[in-house]
């Protein structure tokens, strides 16, 4: 299938790339910032000319208005045409963005300012959007059902239903949303944690966990650890101690920076402490206690208690929906596996199933703007698929990603993952496309430096993003 042209003379293959870090500032429309009254509304009064594809009478339902849902649902109307049919499923009336949110525990961002609707999927693309919660799929029948009894037939399904949250640590749902919250998804307990943070004295401790990967990001642990700093100091008092146990070996992610935060910016405050485990949490008395990397006990007092705990797409655990459809087939049933041309499920009997963006195992991060270029590539496949071709066999993404270190300076991290037909997986590639490196994998590529220009930089490519996904 060709690479039709769309509005401005660019191809598909144009837009798969989009929304990197201020590669895009300029083409596409910008994401108003909502004040504490309203939630954004991403817009534009230009018309979209929808792709002419010859499909007709083709139905596809995508479950999940998140980054993943929100992209895939606006590129399939707008790649495939007024022909397919597509419905997004969402429970929820607006999407609050977790980039960004670390920036409400400092103040200087709300949740309402993070918070977007989707009216323009159905004003500008058309796409029929239905307000319900899956609770079982028929792959046979081909069909979802809702909690409301209602089922939707479809030809294509793409499922992007985000995570959930383990009980850990000794901690349950309850103590995450009133006494301990992970505020790993942006909304009522990042209030409360704000709260938290913002109730502490001079001498007090804040202790925050980091899972094992893979996890979910943004939120962005270490640039939280940074941000909560950051306000401790100016706010509080340079007496205060941010600790953080991290389950892994080592920092997952822009190592150069956040170790530079953690050893010259934020040394005064900042503890990282990796290679922890058998993490136990008191919520009621915020008694934290962990075996350090030697395996020694050690345990702390904490004022306020941040655990990011492990997680799983949602569905996945036993007896849930995507777990009885068969789907959870990825790192001990805690993702779906899934055909990275394609984002097609893997499991056995489950063609015409996609999965995208948090709950998928692909190789790629569980970030907002890796779901954005999935839900692409996904969309792009489906469309061919529909068309009588075949996925596209080289799909690229990029990913970039911009992280706070203090109230007005950021650094930042990009890639470029190519498919490598060697072993199926979409892999970092450097400028001119290889994945290996002298022997060694090609890394991502990390700024040079922490200061406030990117800081800026950082507003422009999430306004971006957000149009992108959703204007």
């Amino acid at each position: 299938m060709t690479n039709e042209t769309i509005k401005g003379g660019l191809s598909r293959r144009q837009i798969l790339g989009w929304a990197g870090g201020g590669l895009a500032a300029g083409l596409l429309p910008l994401a108003g910032r909502a004040d504490d009254k309203r939630a954004a509304s991403i817009s534009s009064t230009s018309s979209v000319a929808l792709a002419s594809t010859g499909i007709a009478g083709k139905r596809v339902v995508v479950v999940g208005g998140g980054m993943a849902g929100m992209t895939a649902a606006k590129y399939l109307r707008l790649w495939g045409g007024v022909g397919l049919q597509v419905t997004l499923v969402e429970p929820d009336a607006l999407y609050t963005s977790n980039i960004m949110s670390n920036l409400v525990l400092n103040g200087s961002r709300t949740v309402a300012s993070l918070q977007f609707r989707r009216d323009a999927l159905t004003t500008r693309y058309g796409v029929v959007r239905k307000s319900g919660r899956v609770v079982a799929i028929d792959p046979l029948s081909r069909s979802v059902r809702l909690a409301d009894g209602s089922a939707l037939g479809y030809d294509r399904l793409v499922l992007a239903p985000g995570v959930v949250f383990d009980d850990a640590y000794g901690l349950t749902q309850a103590d995450y949303d009133t006494r301990t919250p992970h505020a790993w998804s942006a909304g009522p307990q990042t209030t409360l944690l704000r709260n938290q943070v913002a109730a502490m004295r001079d001498g007090e401790t804040f202790v925050m966990t980091i899972p094992k990967a893979p996890y979910r990001c943004p939120p962005g642990p270490y640039e939280r650890a940074c941000v909560v700093a950051d306000y401790l100091k100016q706010a509080k008092g340079r007496n205060c101690r941010v600790i953080v146990l991290d389950e892994n070996s080592t920092i997952q992610a822009e190592r150069h920076s956040f170790e530079t935060a953690f050893t010259q910016i934020h040394a005064d405050v900042v503890e990282y402490v990796p290679g922890v485990s058998g993490i136990v949490i008191d919520a009621a008395s915020k008694f934290v206690r962990y075996a350090d990397a030697l395996g020694a006990t050690q345990q702390i007092q904490a004022q306020v208690v941040n655990p990011i705990v492990p997680h799983r797409a949602t569905g996945s655990a036993p007896g849930g929906w995507l777990a009885q459809s068969g789907l959870n087939n990825g790192l001990n049933g805690r993702w779906a596996s899934v055909n990275v041309l394609s984002y097609e499920s893997t499991a056995a009997g489950r063609e015409g199933i996609h999965v995208i963006g948090d709950a998928a195992s692909c190789g790629m991060p569980k970030a907002g703007h890796v779901a954005n270029q999935e839900a692409k590539i996904c969309a792009d496949a489906i469309v061919r698929l529909f068309s009588g071709g075949t996925p596209d066999p080289q799909p690229v993404a990029n990913s970039a990603c911009y992280s706070p270190i203090t109230a007005s300076t950021a650094s930042w991290l990009t890639a470029v993952y190519q498919y490598d037909p060697m072993d199926s997986k979409m892999k970092v590639a450097a400028s001119g496309g290889q994945t290996m490196i002298n022997g060694a994998p090609a890394t991502a590529t990390e700024a040079s430096s922490i200061n406030s220009e990117h800081f800026k930089d950082m507003g422009t490519w999430f306004k971006t993003l957000m149009a992108d996904t959703a204007g």
